[in-house]
């Protein structure tokens, strides 16, 4: 897009503060900015504004670039299916009122709803759209059958009387359409060119006023009848194929998105009891509990401990910020620390957790080879369609006239538009990560289908992903102090792991306070209870607690009270339901690796479940797996890290592509790249072969679209193309890359399994009856040596 939005490094621009501006004087009060306001501290502010007005990649490419026009903005990313604008910015330098001053310059006013802000969800008006679009097409229709007599061979020095009549109705007819419907294509033309930017809108504009103005001349000097048909149909037919796309965009935007069938849950206090419970579910007024490394899913005030919150999701810093009771805690941040308990404000905004997933933060790096093609051909192809239009329009001007060069100028604009260029890969991809997401595979973005269709290796994690959470088997368990129960299980309680909530579920905790808490990942936690110190997690890492010189590592989880050990538990994982079959089959194709922090208890179960060769490596650490992951990399393979999105961050982050089993967790893990459901991962084969037909299938679209336009374009510029069909044309080439992707991902993906969404609680379930057993049914919990 940079080749004709060739923006100075100082634009000049000058904003207008008349009366213009002033309606957005209520930014100005803090209320209501608190209430707009996503995030918000000394040093930035965020903020999510809807924008009606964006309709294509010109749009974006303006939007995202804000912070060139403006110091003080930090960074802008659009939304284009939700039409949504996500800014961060320094309040010291750019207030927010500055802020929307700026957009409304551009052309793109906010829509502003305090009601739509304080329940974080925006509805489309467009009332005025369906408006302009219902007076084009009573126009175009009337013009049309006005020009009947005309189209039948009306004798025109016969019936002149007819002809002057029927001319003079045309162009009362085509008023509306000029100064009505048509006014979205001025205003974005002129904007453009107010701020030194070339959109399509431009051209088009130029079309529709050369071509009412040769009407209009022919109509009233009595020399011609005038292209008011074509006038109105061209109108028509931009607005419906701009109808049609949004109406795509907003079903798929519709279907992908994850968050509304998501099982991200938290921990609800009731009557001071513990319940598990969907975050959709919560309301403000709802007190919930916060646990090391979870993430706050509301606003709230902070009503007991101490927080430690890791705002990176926000705000990029990940420097803990102290808070004390009665400070407000936002969305988004990660709790650092003991369990904390907190008020909600504010409802759950779904949409922002998917904003937090889609976060630069934890995007992969590597450009997406097919959209850096699409993105390189739409921009050639558009700098060559405006050199074509100029050169044919003014080829027509001299050897024949000014109508027929408007006529060709138009034709070659509309029908060589890159529209069904542009849409090959949203509806086509866009479709694919639909149908996954029926399948209980929740993709970040359609990038992911790319990486996984030029994969050539799989790491496997083992517990909570080749095993379950919920099958298990007891191998050994200690203590039987209940003092000591009572202390572990209270140290347990601060940690979302699944151990450590295995271990508080099935004990009795004490009222008692947890200080110095902290979580080493992969080895451990510990902490301070009523002033002994308690520690649970591998044996070397308890045994350094204890300052014990053997560095021995020994099976199970350990657990000591001051240097004194207070038990060991050991656990065993079932393997999942149907892997076996499927690492067969996955080995036909691709490499396969086993890393694990896990003690080797299940080597040789797992050894023959998996080809001959397969590196098989326990023990891991979080640093180690990265590595690990690097070290293939630099090999030249493309990898696919499947863990349980608990200690696997940092692996599933380097990795190509990152896929978290979802089972019954209770954190957020945004690092990953997809998240599944545990019951769909013994499809991975062909949710694989999937990836590989859709990326053919986007292809095939990209050839044919280009096709289309060549095609077209060799049709308008010898003037056998009327603005007319081509506007005909230019939903029809949409329509039929639509169609085409959608259906060819439709009947490609009827092999996938089908999940059934409202019942994606299962390890929920499980965890509930924890809760309820008593201390002789703890041989029916969890291990996870990664402690």
């Amino acid at each position: 897009m940079c080749t004709y939005y060739d923006l100075e490094s100082h634009p000049g621009i000058q904003l207008k503060t008349g009366k213009d501006h002033q309606k957005y004087e209520w930014l100005d009060n803090e209320e209501i900015r608190r209430q707009l306001l996503d995030f918000k501290d000394d040093q930035q502010e965020r903020v999510r504004l809807f924008l009606p007005q964006v309709h294509c990649s010109s749009c974006i490419w303006l939007l995202e670039n804000l912070y060139r026009l403006r110091p003080g903005i930090l960074s802008s990313r659009v939304d284009f299916l939700k039409k949504e604008i996500t800014l961060d910015y320094q309040p010291e330098i750019i207030s927010l009122r500055e802020l929307v001053n700026l957009l409304a310059t551009l052309g793109y006013a906010p829509d502003i709803s305090l009601n739509d802000a304080a329940n974080n969800k925006h509805k489309r008006n467009n009332t005025a759209f369906y408006l302009k679009l219902g007076v084009a097409g009573f126009a175009y229709g009337n013009i049309m059958l006005m020009s009947f007599p005309e189209y039948l061979g009306l004798d025109a020095i016969r019936e002149s009387e007819f002809v002057s009549f029927f001319g003079i109705l045309n162009l009362l007819m085509a008023l509306p359409v000029i100064l009505y419907s048509a006014t979205g294509f001025y205003r974005s033309a002129w904007f453009g060119l107010k701020e030194r930017h070339l959109n399509i809108d431009v051209p088009i504009t130029i079309g529709i006023i050369a071509l009412f103005g040769r009407s209009a001349w022919e109509i009233l000097s009595e020399t011609g009848p005038g292209y008011m048909d074509s006038l109105a149909g061209l109108v028509f037919f931009l607005l419906a194929g701009r109808w049609f796309q949004n109406k795509t965009y907003d079903s798929l935007s519709f279907d992908r998105d994850f968050s509304s069938y998501f099982p991200l849950t938290t921990t609800r206090m009731v009557n001071g009891t513990e319940e598990s419970v969907i975050v959709t579910d919560l309301k403000p007024g709802d007190t919930i509990l916060v646990r090391n490394q979870e993430l706050i899913p509301a606003d709230g005030l902070l009503t007991r401990g101490t927080a430690r919150i890791d705002y990176a999701f926000v705000t990029g810093e990940s420097d803990p910020v102290r808070k004390e009771s009665g400070e407000k805690l936002y969305a988004g941040g990660r709790q650092m620390g003991d369990a904390i308990e907190l008020i909600l404000t504010r409802e759950v905004s779904r949409s922002y957790l998917t904003q937090l997933w889609n976060d630069e933060a934890f995007e992969k790096k590597e450009p997406s080879k097919i959209r850096s093609m699409t993105d390189r051909s739409a921009r050639y192809f558009t700098t060559f369609v405006l050199l074509v239009a100029s050169l044919s329009g003014v080829y027509w001007w001299i050897m024949e006239d000014a109508g027929m060069a408007a006529n060709v100028f138009t034709a070659v604009l509309i029908v060589a538009c890159p529209c069904a260029l542009a849409l090959t890969i949203p509806v086509t991809l866009g479709s694919a990560m639909r149908k996954l997401g029926r399948s209980g595979l929740y993709l970040k973005n359609a990038s992911v289908i790319e990486r996984m269709a030029d994969l050539s290796t799989i790491v496997w994690d083992k517990t909570g992903t080749l095993t379950s959470k919920s099958e298990q088997q007891l191998i050994e368990i200690e203590p039987s102090d209940p003092e000591d129960q009572r202390l572990f299980a209270t140290l347990a309680s601060q940690s979302a792991h699944p151990v450590s909530r295995a271990i508080a579920c099935a004990w009795e905790k004490q009222d008692a306070s947890v200080w110095n808490f902290r979580e080493y990942p992969g080895e451990g936690i510990c902490g301070e209870i009523a002033g002994r110190r308690v520690c649970i997690g591998k044996s070397s890492f308890v045994k350094d607690q204890l300052h014990v010189k053997d560095r021995s590592s020994e099976e199970g989880t350990w657990m000591a009270i001051g240097n004194r050990l207070g038990g060991v538990v050991r656990l065993q994982h079932e393997v999942r339901p149907g892997l076996e079959s499927l690492t067969t089959q996955l080995g036909e194709r691709y490499q396969q690796a086993i890393i694990s922090g896990d003690q080797p208890l299940q080597q040789a179960s797992l050894e023959s479940m998996f080809p001959e060769g397969t590196q098989i490596r326990f023990q891991q650490s979080p640093h180690d797996k990265i590595a690990y992951i690097k070290n293939r990399q630099t090999a030249g393979e493309t990898l696919m890290m499947i863990g349980d999105g608990l200690n696997d961050a940092g692996a599933l982050q380097q990795s190509d592509v990152g896929m978290a089993v979802a089972e019954d967790i209770h954190t957020f893990t945004p690092a990953c790249d997809i998240i599944t459901d545990a019951s769909s991962l013994r499809y991975l084969d062909h949710i694989l072969a999937y990836t590989r037909n859709s990326m053919t299938w986007v292809k095939a679209g990209l050839v044919l679209s280009l096709g289309y336009n060549l095609i077209g374009l060799s049709i308008a510029v010898q003037g056998w193309l009327t603005p007319l069909v081509a506007a005909i044309l230019m939903p029809a080439s949409s329509i039929s890359v639509v169609l085409i992707g959608m259906l060819s991902t439709t009947l490609s993906g009827r092999k996938l399994p089908k999940v059934d969404q409202h019942k994606r609680l299962k390890g929920e379930e499980s965890l509930m009856d924890v809760q309820r057993l008593g201390m002789s049914d703890v041989r029916q919990l969890s291990e996870s040596s990664k402690f």
